[in-house]
């Protein structure tokens, strides 16, 4: 799994005029390409009576799905310039829909490039892009003289926690990112003198600053 990448929060939708054609760019995760199709039906159905909705996505951990569709626009003029805001967006698991009412004034080939461009870019600032970050389950198992001291170093190196589950010891579940780990269990257990128990557990992504 990869440790970090940006993707949109949300789905998002907005629309931008250019020589009084209406472009609307729509936007969402989509983390298989299933999702990412049913997407693209989805707003075609919705906007049957557009001229065009023109899509692209980009789905996998290495990018394995990607595909750009014209919908009937010249070849290479709106898909394949979604496709390439997306990536050079930096998303990932992302699918992007550009629909158009047509105004009655012909863009040229270099028009349609620039206004699905801009419609994705539109779309995609819409669903907000977020950054996701690995993290690793680590439960924190500890004696109740060291819950208030573990709290703490826990607050002040930034550590996300989850549930805290009082019994006979405390149980504190820790979320260090998944890279550090292996390197935060070994201070655990120096910063405890060796007496937490500690069990680590799956992986999850978390929005990074939330």
């Amino acid at each position: 799994m990869l440790a970090r990448y940006t993707t949109v929060r949300e789905f998002g939708s907005r629309e931008i005029v250019i020589k009084k054609s209406r472009f609307i760019g729509h936007a969402r995760q989509a983390s298989t390409e299933e999702e990412a199709v049913a997407f693209i039906e989805q707003m075609k159905k919705k906007y049957r009576d557009a001229a065009h909705n023109c899509s692209a996505y980009l789905v996998g951990e290495r990018d394995e799905w990607q595909k750009a569709l014209d919908d009937g626009e010249p070849s290479g003029t709106a898909g394949k310039p979604i496709l390439e805001v997306i990536k050079n967006r930096g998303l990932k698991n992302t699918v992007v829909v550009v629909t158009r009412y047509f105004g009655g004034i012909m863009l040229g080939a270099g028009g349609l490039v620039r206004a699905y461009t801009d419609g994705a870019v539109a779309g995609i600032d819409a669903a907000d892009p977020i950054v996701k970050v690995l993290h690793r389950e680590v439960t924190v198992d500890i004696d109740y003289t060291w819950y208030g001291k573990l709290e703490n170093v826990l607050r002040d190196r930034g550590v996300r926690v989850g549930d805290v589950a009082f019994a006979d010891r405390v149980r504190v579940l820790c979320l260090p990112e998944a890279g550090e780990s292996e390197r935060f269990q070994h201070w655990i257990t120096d910063f405890t003198q060796g007496q937490a128990l500690l069990e680590s557990g799956e992986e999850r992504y978390f929005i990074a600053g939330e």
